[in-house]
């Protein structure tokens, strides 16, 4: 049993709960390091993209456990600002969706990305956003980006239009 009182969530978007279970997890598979720790710290202390707040539709990828994240990025960015937001595999997206990329769209890839993939990006005109922070750091920023949207939108990120901050399932 693990308590995490702590991490109660008072934002309908927010996943101080989910993220803390995940960073739990990867301490005790060892992988909760110091450069980990440190990414972290950047994810908070950096300024985004001014020019990321204008756009009109975001798309998440990852690789591997990190497309789970990018799923999470696109669920918090849709609720909080009411952007269009897709997230797939990268090599999927390469597939088919990045059809849709135009001069509007940000993707973001959470972990490494698959060679030539920025380019193809690019070559749509989109803005391609590498991760160069570990992947849930990544995520914070994501979240932070959600953040200023919502604001340059006039919404307010916490409370979102037709969400509660729990479900209740009735029979």
């Amino acid at each position: 049993l693990v308590v995490l009182d702590f991490a109660d969530e008072r934002s309908v978007v927010q996943t101080r709960f989910a993220t803390t279970a995940l960073t739990l997890l990867r301490a005790h598979l060892g992988l909760h390091t110091e450069a980990v720790v440190a990414d972290a710290r950047t994810a908070l202390a950096t300024p985004l993209p001014e020019s990321l707040v204008d756009r009109t539709q975001f798309t998440f990828l990852g690789r591997g456990w990190t497309v789970g994240l990018a799923n999470e990025a696109g669920l918090k960015m849709r609720e909080a600002s009411l952007s269009w937001t897709e997230a797939y595999p990268a090599m999927e997206y390469r597939h088919g969706p990045i059809s849709v990329t135009t001069e509007g769209t940000a993707t973001w890839m959470l972990g490494e990305a698959p060679p030539g993939l920025a380019e193809q990006v690019r070559g749509t005109g989109g803005s391609w956003i590498a991760g160069t922070l570990d992947p849930l750091a990544e995520l914070v920023r994501v979240q932070r980006l959600a953040v200023a949207v919502a604001a340059r939108r006039g919404l307010d990120p916490d409370r979102p239009r037709h969400l509660t901050r729990s479900v209740i399932l009735a029979s």
